[in-house]
Order: C-alpha cells, then sequence, then structure tokens
C-alpha cells in the first residue's frame, strides 16, 4: 500500500511514517496542500491521511481538487478537530473516514486496511501466474496454498509486475511502487531485488519469468 500522508508538524509526521513503514506501507510526506497536489499528480496513492490545519488551509479544501483531478482516492481526515460539527464537516466535504488527536496508530492502520479493501469490492482479488498466486487482498504470494515468505520490497516488485502479466512495466513505475518520494534509491538497487526475487521464485519452481526489457523496464510472465 502506498498513501499520501498531509501533516505539517515534522514530529508528528516522523512518527506516523516511521509506525507506517513498519506496517510495510509506503509513505509519500507533503506538509502544505501546495505541496500534497503536486505530489498527487505524480502517483498513484491508495490512501490520503490528511490533517486539517495546515499552513496554507484547510487539509479538507484539497478533497474537491483531487476529484476534479480524477484522483478517486480514500481520504482519512486525521486532525485534532474533534467537535461533532467538524466531524460532520469532515465527511461532508468528501473524507471517507475521520479519526480525532490523539490516536492509536494500531487503529489507523486498521482503517488504512479498511479502505484498501474495500477498493478491491470491483476487481479480481487473486492472479494466477504459473505455479504463483497473489493474493491482493491479503498481500500474499502462494504456491499450492503456502505462502512464499518476501521482504517488502521484493514483494512490492512483485505485486506490480503481476497486476499486469505479459506486459512491460516501465522501470520509473516500478522504483515508484517500490520507494517513497523521499528514499535514496542507489542506481542499481532495483535491480538487485528483483534478482533476489527471481532466485527466490526459481527455489520453489513458481513456473514463472521475470525478463529485462532492454532500456524500459520488466515483464513478469509463465515461463515457457
Amino acid at each position: 500500500m502506498r498513501i499520501l500522508l498531509i501533516e505539517d508538524e515534522p514530529e508528528m509526521a516522523s512518527v506516523l511514517k516511521t509506525a507506517l513503514e513498519r506496517q510495510d506501507i509506503i509513505v509519500d510526506h507533503a506538509a502544505t496542500l501546495a505541496d500534497a497536489e503536486a505530489v498527487a499528480r505524480l502517483g498513484h496513492h491508495d490512501a490520503v491521511i490528511l490533517d486539517r490545519r495546515l499552513p496554507d488551509g484547510d487539509g479538507l479544501s484539497l478533497i474537491p481538487r483531487l476529484r476534479a483531478l480524477h484522483l478517486d482516492v480514500p481520504v482519512i481526515a486525521l486532525t485534532a478537530l474533534s467537535g461533532l460539527d467538524d466531524r460532520v464537516a469532515g465527511l461532508d466535504a468528501g473524507a471517507d473516514d475521520y479519526m480525532v488527536k490523539p490516536f492509536a496508530t494500531v487503529e489507523l492502520v486498521a482503517r488504512l486496511n479498511a479502505l484498501h479493501r474495500r477498493s478491491f469490492t470491483s476487481r479480481a482479488n487473486q492472479t494466477v501466474v504459473g505455479r504463483l498466486t497473489y493474493d491482493f487482498r491479503h498481500r500474499e504470494a502462494l504456491i499450492e496454498d503456502q505462502a512464499l515468505e518476501l521482504p517488502r520490497r521484493e514483494r512490492l516488485v512483485l505485486e506490480t509486475l503481476i497486476r499486469r502479466p505479459g506486459r512491460t512495466i516501465m522501470r520509473g513505475a516500478l522504483e515508484e511502487a517500490v520507494y517513497a518520494l523521499d528514499d535514496e534509491i542507489g542506481s542499481n538497487a532495483l535491480d538487485a531485488h528483483i534478482s533476489r526475487l527471481r532466485r527466490k521464485l526459481d527455489d520453489v519452481a513458481a513456473g514463472i519469468e521475470i525478463r529485462a526489457i532492454r532500456n524500459l523496464g520488466y515483464l513478469l510472465r509463465a515461463a515457457s
């Protein structure tokens, strides 16, 4: 899961980012409405966590701007404004959920997961390639119902490639799926993740080939 965190307090942003990344969630952070809109335009996010009191306005004003950009991403308002009128205003503005500070991180993660699961109601929850089944709802790679243990970034590579089996995924799209915008990415870091993923798939005879497409990206397909 990749989320956009919009929070102007550095300490709160840092604590949230660290806690969410421990749950295998990629976090892009913005401290203002202007920066948030620019980041939202750059890539796909599965959810937005939105503070209301931001330096350049009420965070709720971002929601209609996202919708105008056809970014139908679920939004959780996370704010110290706790009155009934504030909560109603947040939901009326288009927020999918409203949480009041202080809060428990475990509850925030649970709500993010609930929103993420809901997004799959109209999509297939699983894709099968070779002997491997990828369960998007539970984010598991399975070989004959046995989970294949993968580190976070290798699993994100696999998840991104298997969404479009047989089609080339551009290198930039893979890096966007695996790394947050402020991560430092080594020149061969993505290739190293893919190399390790290939070995693990071969070790379990997954029947999958990950092919490098020169100067473009990578393609996943059933092994011939």
